[in-house]
């Protein structure tokens, strides 16, 4: 028999299960109708919630030179502007007047943006008069960090607004400028490293986001944040005290010879890395304005010349290594004027007699002649397979927009050309092309590849370095020897030996005088295109030197050059600490027999 005491709780339970059950079907029930009833509608509700998506904007690398001095870099400055109506309010709420008074602030502001008092008041005064409730004014654009501190100190930002941007800046002006190339006014590099290295350098923007119901409440949880990642440092090979001195040093020069412009190209012999490519006139990435457009790429790069006599060299590597031709035997007829059986004239230089000269002669003295019959002892195939090897028809380093120079096929060569093309006529090359045969040279043979970028170093610290230059072995390291041997001699016994020697260092040197195209099939009357190149010390090769004129008038000849050279060649030694030479020259080579 069960009693009243047992029967209320069993009665207790079975309410409280009741309702559980309910709230349960309940619950089911509007699942149903949500998920399955309803399914439609609510996902049109869905659709009303609004994204929102905030770009997070990554800070582009710097750019260093080969000792971590900084040469670009991206800065974040402010512009500033006021709001005229907010400044009239506060100044009329006689309940609460601001703490620091207009009369007091503007002074305060004034004297931190570098901007006349009177007149900033002035220029509100006059808003207000135009319009009570003219909200905008602008002050000034560009203000570092430390003055936007200075202003935000203030506490006055109720009026005074100051909008971040981030800016490119390069700490150093123009001071390797031609190579570090700029940016457009989107942020988009143009030219140079900028552009050369914009993998390394560009920034992977972030982004934060969340969605907001009908009512502009933000949904709780769908808020969202990447980071952006910034980009990495890009260091260069150059060193930026030596290109400063080349650059003011070419300019000087440049104009003192009344050139159109100069450039200077210094490359390490045994890693290929340039440490120097200076030219005048170039620009300041700072104030693309200040210049003209044509500088405001490399012309180091970009512009391609006929070498000329520098690349007699080549020449005689070809005929060395390929038709037993020594530095001094055999020997051969040239005068300064010749028509050969073919019909082709070549001149020489300077007016002389006929002279047996030797192979080294032929380069002290550079005849064309005497290096046209040279050449010519070995077939066109194989000289063409030479200037291949020393680089000439291949892009040194990637820079964009440069040119690899011109090389014709042998099927093309005329009967002029089939000579000219033994003096550095015919083909065209760009001074780190040069500067590259001359380091293989230097280098026993052994052609490096040149390099402008030594690294790039992501914001987490890793530090990738490109792919080593391509290495090889074009002549053979007693070819090289021999050339080294008798472009010494041309340093020593050559018209300009006066004008180039380093003390305490034994060089090599070779001038070229180009012809330059008229644009209508010849060449400009009397004005060249003149080169000298060179390395040192010769017993212990470190640095090629290549320097260019372009247009020289006050000597028109090559040996406009040589002053640039002999500075080029000292400041690099010095630069680098480079040790003397500690052993003499050995005797000096006949020119002729």
């Amino acid at each position: 028999m069960t009693t009243r005491a047992t029967r209320t709780p069993r009665r207790r339970t079975v309410v409280a299960l009741a309702v559980i059950l309910a709230i349960l079907a309940a619950f089911v029930v509007r699942l149903v109708d949500i998920q399955v009833v309803k399914a439609d509608e609510h996902v049109a509700q869905s659709l009303e919630f609004i994204a929102h998506r905030t770009s997070i904007p990554g800070e582009r690398g710097s750019v260093v030179d080969s000792e971590g001095s900084v040469l670009a870099e991206s800065v974040m400055v402010y512009d500033a502007q006021l709001s005229p109506q907010v400044i009239r309010l506060l100044e009329e709420d006689e309940k609460n007047p601001p703490k620091l008074p207009w009369a007091e602030a503007s002074t305060r502001i004034a004297e931190i943006m570098g901007i006349d008092a009177d007149d900033l008041r002035e220029e509100v005064a006059a808003k207000l008069a135009e319009n009570p409730d003219s909200q905008y004014l602008p002050l000034v654009k560009g203000l570092s960090t430390e003055k936007y501190i200075e202003l935000r100190e203030l506490k006055v930002s109720s009026y005074l607004q100051m909008t971040p941007r981030e800016v490119r800046v390069y700490p150093n002006g123009a001071v390797a400028g031609n190579l570090l190339g700029y940016l457009d006014g989107t942020g988009t590099a143009q030219t140079g490293v900028e552009k050369m290295d914009e993998k390394c350098l560009a920034p992977t923007d972030g982004e934060e986001s969340y969605r907001t119901g009908k009512n502009n409440v933000v949904i709780p949880g769908s808020e969202s944040r990447v980071d952006a990642v910034d980009g990495g440092t890009v260091q260069l090979t150059v060193n930026s005290d030596l290109q400063w001195y080349m650059q003011q040093m070419i300019a000087e020069e440049a104009q003192m010879q009344g050139a159109k412009g100069g450039t200077v190209t210094v490359v390490e012999v045994g890693t290929g890395k340039i440490r120097a490519a200076a030219e005048w006139p170039t620009m300041d990435p700072n104030d693309l304005d200040a210049s003209s457009p044509e500088t405001w790429t490399s012309k180091l790069f970009t512009y391609p010349f006929e070498p000329g006599s520098t690349f007699k060299a080549v020449t005689a590597a070809a005929v060395m290594e390929n038709a037993g031709v020594t530095m001094t035997s055999p020997t051969v007829s040239a005068s300064s004027h010749e028509k050969f059986d073919n019909g082709a004239v070549i001149n020489d230089a300077f007016v002389h007699p006929t002279f047996q000269y030797t192979l080294a002669g032929a380069l002290i003295d550079s005849s064309n002649v005497a290096l046209s019959k040279f050449g010519t002892m070995v077939s066109p195939d194989v000289r063409h397979d030479y200037l291949e090897r020393f680089g000439v028809g291949d892009t040194t380093i990637g820079f964009p927009n440069e040119t690899s120079g011109e090389i014709h096929p042998t099927s093309e060569w005329d009967n002029q050309s089939l000579y000219t093309t033994t003096f550095g006529q015919y083909f065209t090359v760009t001074a780190p092309q040069l500067a590259g045969a001359y380091q293989a040279i230097a280098n026993g043979g052994e052609k490096i590849g040149l390099s402008l970028v030594e690294s790039c170093t992501a914001p987490d610290g890793t530090v990738v370095t490109p792919e080593a230059p391509a290495s090889e072995q074009i002549v053979k390291p007693e070819t090289a020897a021999d050339l080294t041997r008798m472009l010494e001699n041309v340093a020593v016994q050559g018209g300009n030996a006066d004008r180039i020697q380093v003390p305490g260092y034994r060089v090599t040197s070779k001038t070229g005088t180009a012809q330059i195209p008229d644009g209508k099939g010849g060449y400009k009357s009397g004005v060249y295109y003149t080169s000298m190149v060179g390395f040192a010390p010769v017993d212990d090769p470190q640095y090629v030197v290549v320097v260019t004129l372009d247009e020289p008038t006050r000597v028109a000849s090559s040996a406009a050059t040589a002053s640039a050279f002999q500075k080029a060649m000292t400041q690099t030694m010095k630069t680098y600490r480079v040790m003397p030479s500690s052993s003499p020259m050995d005797a000096l080579l006949p020119k002729f027999e």
